[in-house]
């Protein structure tokens, strides 16, 4: 992720601001002529197979390429990155703890066990686990009685668990999603989208990043059995890290993969692929397209004063504006000299403001396209002036205002 001089922005505030200022430089110009290059293309994102797919940057949020990204799927056990959340999260909230002893209940070793034909941990009935090993269970060795156990565990019972799980969907802004169990066992209404994965993914990555780091492990041992971790691209690819496969004969080979590659992380979401292979080498191809053709970038800094128009009955004679995140955005290799930024703000700014309430917005645009829409905040109060300051300003905004109409 680069951060560029803004000076390669057109940089202009919206028409009718008064006193905006923004610093701008000017970059040397070279002493020796440089050969002209012509401009690299950027071909189309491969075609690969699966239901759906999409393609991630994982600094900024935005979706590079997609295919079908809300077409809703059965995500067999890449549910298991809900499970994930939502245990992490309630580690976090002091809810439940990583040393916490897990009983097997009867239910979990019965839904999940070395007797079905899903994938297990071969954890035993009635044992007791910690939390933090059946977490290894779930995500290294897919163990469908280490995710049941864990939702037991977490909110009494998987029903109870299912509800939380769709409770944190919602929080995270998964809104085609729906879960009726931990494991991903199929049953009907329990579906999700590879957006919502992508969603869900960036959100574990972010938010508890020793969590997600379990899944760059490639191998675990329980019960005296060592089973491998079924990602493919941990060991095709050292720059892969995570996420978590899943397959049912319904749902077809599903992968969440992520790599990182410097400062760049790109997430990439397969849904019913055809084959283990398939999946693996469509989720790379995926990655690799991004890492080779686009790039994130910084343009303005969270905190940082974008703007400081003047403000009229205040204490100060201006208010520094900014924003309350830092503006990040993907693009095309290439295309980053054409972004343009514009400052949208009242053309009268009347005081008071309270810190952190929004004044305007930040707009980023690409050949006319929108890119990004931030909101312009208040960097500070901007209390009332005095009496006298605020009935010479009244006075001063009458003339102001008589001036605009003309």
């Amino acid at each position: 992720m680069k951060l560029l001089p803004r000076s390669l922005f057109a940089f202009a505030a919206a028409a009718l601001v008064a006193g905006v200022t923004v610093a701008q430089q000017t970059p040397p110009r070279p002493s020796v002529p440089r050969p002209v290059v012509p401009e690299a293309p950027v071909p189309p994102p491969p075609d690969v197979e699966g239901k759906s797919w999409v393609l991630m940057d994982y600094n900024t949020g935005q979706i590079i390429a997609s295919k079908e990204p809300d077409l809703q799927v059965e995500p067999a056990s890449i549910t298991k990155v809900m499970t994930d959340y939502v245990v992490s999260a309630e580690v976090g909230n002091g809810k439940i703890h990583m040393t916490d002893p897990v009983t097997i209940s009867e239910n979990a070793w019965r839904g999940g066990g070395a007797g079905t034909d899903g994938s297990t941990s071969f954890l035993k009935l009635n044992s007791q686990v910690p939390l933090k090993d059946l977490l290894y269970g779930m995500i290294i060795q897919s163990g469908n009685d280490a995710a049941i156990a864990l939702a037991e565990h977490t909110a009494g019972s998987e029903p109870a668990f299912a509800n939380l799980m769709n409770a944190y969907a919602k929080q995270l802004g998964m809104t085609h999603s729906n879960f009726q169990n931990a494991s991903g066992y199929p049953v009907a209404n329990h579906y999700t989208t590879a957006r919502d994965i992508a969603i869900l993914s960036r959100a574990l990555i972010h938010d508890f990043p020793e969590d997600y780091a379990i899944s760059a492990v490639k191998e675990f041992e329980w019960n005296g059995i060592k089973q491998h971790n079924r990602n493919l691209l941990l060991w095709r690819d050292n720059t892969v890290d995570g996420i978590k496969t899943g397959h049912t004969a319904a749902a077809g080979y599903c992968l969440a993969a992520s790599a990182k590659q410097g400062d760049a992380r790109m997430i990439a979401i397969v849904m019913g692929a055809t084959s283990e292979k398939g999946r693996a080498d469509a989720a790379l191809a995926l990655l690799n397209y991004g890492f080779r053709f686009y790039e994130s970038h910084k343009l303005y800094e969270a905190n940082k004063p974008l703007a400081t128009p003047k403000l009229w009955k205040g204490a100060e004679n201006t208010i520094p504006l900014g924003l309350t995140e830092d503006a990040l955005v993907s693009v095309k290799r290439g295309d980053y000299d054409k972004l343009k930024a514009d400052l949208d703000i009242p053309a009268t700014l009347i005081a008071p403001f309270k810190k952190g309430q929004q004044v305007g917005t930040l707009r980023v645009t690409l050949d006319g396209q929108p890119v990004l829409a931030a909101p312009l905040v208040a960097l500070a109060d901007a209390p009332e002036g005095g009496f006298f300051s605020r009935l010479w300003d009244t006075i001063m905004l009458w003339f102001h205002s008589d001036g605009d109409k003309k």
